[in-house]
């Protein structure tokens, strides 16, 4: 009888620290989601914004000389990412590629233009910054026309703007749950064991020793959490990295190192403290109160 509620007791023990370690391991993970998402989300958005192109078309009169200036004035300067030439027989092929039909077949010359379409960096694909590069490149007695999504530009940014503060908010709310979800955990475990506690503490044990195999236990729990959510985060990171490579999400280690540091610690810290409280609140507890 004795043997078989033990085992019973063991059981129950196994679960709590099963489940303990499981909502750390979930949430930490989430957390360390949440933290790749906003180390990426500058690098996702500057992406997207590199994506746009300023499209200068030139006049059929342009010389070479002066076509080949103007690239590498471009090339030169700060706020530009890469530049391209594209002959009229390239956007004819472009477009025979993508309509699957030769439109010189109907019209029965070439009516497009050269041009030159650039690439800006991220921090400069702006209205303001996109005005300024139309105005000098129209300035150019060659340069028939500058086309771009000035639409889709302030989109773009006003949208930037808004996901990043709602994202900041979403961190700030997710990592209160997070500390509150796993303090549940560690307080149901430790409240299986108040007896224990109560029954050290009228023997004379300090309130110091008998914390001490508690905060040890469920650190070494939160460890394993720490360490399970980490490798969930490895494989999600390696799998967004193969999937999407033009993000370069492993492109800054250092970065990613320390969210792993900090995801780690985390899991330290805060079993460490919800331990420490939820001990020292039995502890205070008069012998009566256990009950309730």
């Amino acid at each position: 009888m004795s043997s078989s509620f033990e085992k019973h007791q063991k059981r129950k023990l196994i679960s709590s620290y099963f489940s303990v370690v499981l909502s750390i391991a979930l949430v930490l993970f989430l957390l360390g989601l949440l933290g790749m998402l906003i180390l990426n989300a500058k690098k996702v958005s500057d992406h997207f914004k590199e994506q746009v192109v300023v499209t200068i078309y030139l006049k059929d009169n342009a010389k070479d000389v002066e076509v080949k200036q103007l690239e590498k004035s471009l090339a030169m300067a700060d706020y530009i990412k890469s530049t391209e030439y594209v002959s009229k027989e390239q956007a004819a092929e472009f477009m025979k590629a993508e309509n699957g039909e030769d439109f010189m077949d109907f019209v029965g010359y070439n009516p497009l233009q050269n041009s030159i379409d650039v690439h800006l960096k991220a921090d400069f694909v702006t209205s303001e910054h996109l005005e300024k590069i139309s105005a000098e490149a129209l300035n150019k007695n060659f340069v028939d026309e500058v086309t771009y999504d000035n639409d889709l530009v302030n989109l773009m940014n006003d949208n930037v703007k808004k996901i990043s503060f709602w994202v900041l908010v979403i961190s700030a709310i997710f990592t209160l749950i997070a500390v509150l979800l796993i303090n549940s955990s560690i307080r149901l475990a430790v409240y299986s064991k108040r007896f224990t506690i109560k029954t050290m503490q009228m023997v004379g044990a300090t309130k110091q020793f008998i914390r001490r195999p508690f905060v040890l236990k469920s650190v070494r729990l939160g460890i394993i959490g720490a360490v399970l959510a980490l490798i969930g985060m490895a494989i999600v990171l390696f799998y967004l990295n193969k999937t999407f490579t033009e993000l370069e999400l492993l492109s800054n280690p250092v970065l990613i190192s320390l969210l792993f540091v900090f995801i780690f610690a985390l899991g330290i810290i805060i079993t460490w403290i919800s331990t420490h409280f939820a001990t020292q609140r039995f502890l205070n507890l008069k012998t009566d109160d256990l009950y309730y």
